[in-house]
């Protein structure tokens, strides 16, 4: 019997996107991870939107008090700041998501002075 192959699980643990839950998912159902990870990439992958304005409301999605995904928040402000996106608008998406609860401020604040720290923004 040849092993099944799950191309975007594959691919997907090749870069800093891998949550390590899914480790679980991929030994219970590799079926639904692959199609989940397949299903997430479109947005990335196709549509108008530019990068910048994607990677800022990624930002907001892993910060909202629903998910707050810390290495979310900070991989998509990593790529938010290479696309061109300055610290005022990273802050201006927290303040916003902070609506839905201010653990998304407590959460994203400090990452984004690591990481302007680390860009040479402080």
């Amino acid at each position: 019997m040849t092993e099944k192959r799950y191309p975007a699980t594959e691919a997907q643990r090749q870069t800093e996107d891998w949550n390590p839950i899914w480790d679980q998912m991929a030994e219970m159902d590799p079926d639904y991870l692959e199609a989940f990870l397949a299903f997430r990439a479109v947005p990335q992958k196709n549509g108008p939107l530019p990068q910048k304005t994607k990677e800022l409301i990624m930002i907001a999605i892993n910060a909202a008090t629903t998910h707050l995904w810390a290495p979310g928040v900070r991989r998509h402000m990593q790529n938010a700041l290479r696309e061109g996106a300055t610290s005022a608008e990273i802050l201006e998406v927290l303040q916003l998501t902070s609506i839905m609860g201010v653990h998304s401020m407590t959460l994203g604040v400090p990452i984004l002075a690591e990481e302007l720290e680390r860009a040479g923004e402080a």
